[in-house]
């Protein structure tokens, strides 16, 4: 064979293989064709589905559970079954902030950082709360308890101012999409 036609093989060998990776990836040296990628893509979505219609049910089931419980509760003690329907509330407030979450995602592909941050702050209320609940109804409240819960309430404080400047910076760094912009980031 001649140094041409060797030559012309390899380039056409080549310009093959690069087709080839042009419609396919290589994982562990093996093609997976564009087939593959849409199943894992739509297994992907279901996943997301499923964990948000999780997230919502287990939000309705602590709704429900916990005005329950308020109301077998407000009897006798008023003020606890208050408090623990409040923060009970609050994890709704959560669950369904982590299913909106998710419901944006699957509308725009895009995972933004607020909602995490409000879910966050959420959180940190929710054990303030907790802590003022649990100091109040102590019947002996020594001093070294008193400091540890006024630290845990001092850091809840710090968490919450921290994460309020990093909801503002986020907003400052990137604007939030508005009704218009998210119908043509999916149509993208």
């Amino acid at each position: 064979m001649s140094l041409e036609v060797k030559s012309y093989m390899m380039e056409k060998e080549t310009t093959i293989k690069t087709q080839r990776q042009g419609n396919r990836w290589s994982i562990f040296d093996r093609a997976v064709n564009g087939v593959m990628i849409k199943l894992m893509e739509t297994l992907d979505g279901l996943g997301y589905v499923a964990t948000g219609f999780s997230f919502l049910l287990v939000g309705m089931v602590v709704f429900v559970h916990s005005w329950y419980a308020f109301a077998l509760a407000v009897g006798s003690k008023v003020v606890p079954a208050v408090l623990a329907l409040v923060h009970d509330l609050l994890l709704v407030i959560i669950l369904l902030e982590l299913f909106r979450t998710i419901i944006n995602f699957l509308k725009t592909k895009i995972i933004t950082l607020e909602p995490f941050l409000y879910i966050c702050v959420i959180a940190s209320t929710r054990r303030i709360l907790t802590i003022g609940a649990q100091i109040s109804y102590m019947d002996e409240l020594s001093d070294q308890v008193f400091n540890r819960y006024l630290l845990d309430l001092g850091a809840n404080v710090l968490v919450i101012v921290a994460l309020v400047v990093a909801v503002y910076l986020a907003r400052r760094v990137s604007p939030p999409i508005s009704v218009e912009e998210r119908g043509t980031v999916s149509a993208v």
